[in-house]
């Protein structure tokens, strides 16, 4: 068995990445997510990878994308500025398919905002910042051994998908440091590099896709020809003005993740067996979250709790069970109210969706959701 450590989240999506295979780091330091830079700064030459600091954001996910055109599993790491300074090329490595994973620790904003604050604005900037139509993963973790978990997850799905993946934590996940053990070596599994299935000689085309919608194009100097480009492109990797095309590629774009959404949908349920009502949390939170639940339930309140793990593609089927049985879910998040407007979609009426927003550079309070929490259950549904 490992030993326990005492760590940091952001160590630990470091070190998960790492695990996952990563070898090369590009990016920009910038609060709360420095951490991520410094260990990879730290680990990676020992490990025969490759760090880089970049002379701004942009060029941080630049050189992601090429590390990864080469073969390289490739990281970045930044905050909200950041985060927004990226879209463009994260809209890139969606259209050319390259993996990568954007780790991004939210902080408060806009703009320059309240640096090293919590906050969790960033989530609808998540699935929507690059512009055009184009599938998202993004994962989020409430605990420092999650954050590692979802690294390595993080960098799976990139390698399985060919797609940017988003880790979304928050400063309070990122900061926070709990004993942990993790995994061995041996007992995680990694996705492997996609490669080439035939030659050029029988037929070899970089954008041909795979039973599973996924294409397999060679990584740059293995001998076989690639072209990438941000244009709309056909199966050679050249651009193209088909509308056929168009249409083809943006539907396998969103057919290659929607196939397995029910797969890649992580959460967790605590209470439900008989709950009259819920509290759909994540992230940070979620801890606060867990201790309002409990709190209330000592008081005879029938209140349970779901957290998700996968932010998009949004958990609409979870969504809809919970509002089948629940009278009115509460969806406290550290923001104006941005994923309270997805509840409210997937609960399609069913229940009562209320939000409770917070966005003044503090955490919520156990008492602040339980409150909130015995409101719901003396308040007579309209």
């Amino acid at each position: 068995m490992s030993q326990a450590r005492l760590m940091q989240g952001n160590e630990a999506c470091a070190e998960g990445a790492m695990a996952a295979g990563v070898n090369f780091f590009g990016g920009y330091p910038i609060t709360p997510s420095t951490e991520i830079a410094e260990i990879m700064a730290k680990e990676l030459p020992a490990l025969g990878g490759t760090f880089i600091q970049m002379e701004d954001e942009i060029a941080g996910i630049a050189v992601v994308l090429g590390a990864a055109l080469a073969g390289r599993k490739a990281l970045t790491a930044t905050s909200g500025p950041g985060f927004s300074l990226k879209q463009e090329l994260i809209g890139y490595g969606c259209i050319a398919e390259i993996p990568l994973v954007i780790a991004n620790v939210q902080r408060m904003g806009p703009a320059t905002g309240q640096p090293t604050s919590p906050a969790q604005g960033d989530v609808m900037q998540a699935r929507w910042g690059t512009h055009g139509d184009h599938p998202m993963i993004a994962l989020s973790p409430w605990t420092v051994r999650e954050s590692f978990d979802v690294a390595v997850m993080a960098v799976n799905y990139a390698e399985r998908f060919r797609t940017p993946v988003i880790i979304l934590l928050d400063e309070v996940v990122g900061h926070m440091r709990e004993k942990v053990v993790l995994p061995k070596a041996e007992d995680i599994e990694i996705y492997p590099r996609r490669k080439p299935n035939c030659t050029r000689e029988e037929g070899y085309k970089p954008y041909t896709p795979m039973a599973d919608l996924v294409p397999n194009p060679a990584d740059f100097g293995t001998g076989h020809h690639i072209h990438v480009t941000g244009l709309i492109h056909d199966e050679t990797g050249f651009p193209t003005g088909s509308s056929k095309v168009t249409e083809d590629t943006i539907q396998r774009l969103h057919q290659k993740i929607s196939r397995v959404q029910d797969e890649i949908t992580h959460y967790d349920e605590f209470f439900m067996e008989d709950a009259e009502y819920a509290v759909l949390t994540y992230g940070g939170t979620a801890r606060t979250a867990y201790a309002a639940v409990k709190m209330a339930r000592q008081q005879g309140i029938k209140v349970g709790m779901v957290r998700l793990m996968t932010i998009w593609p949004f958990a609409d089927k979870v969504i809809k069970k919970v509002a089948q049985k629940v009278k009115k879910i509460l969806v406290p998040e550290m923001n104006y109210g941005q994923l309270v407007l997805e509840v409210e979609r997937a609960a399609a009426g069913q229940a009562a969706v209320i939000s409770l927003p917070k966005y003044n550079t503090e955490i919520f309070t156990p008492k602040e959701i339980c409150t909130a929490i015995e409101e719901l259950a003396t308040e007579v549904v309209k």
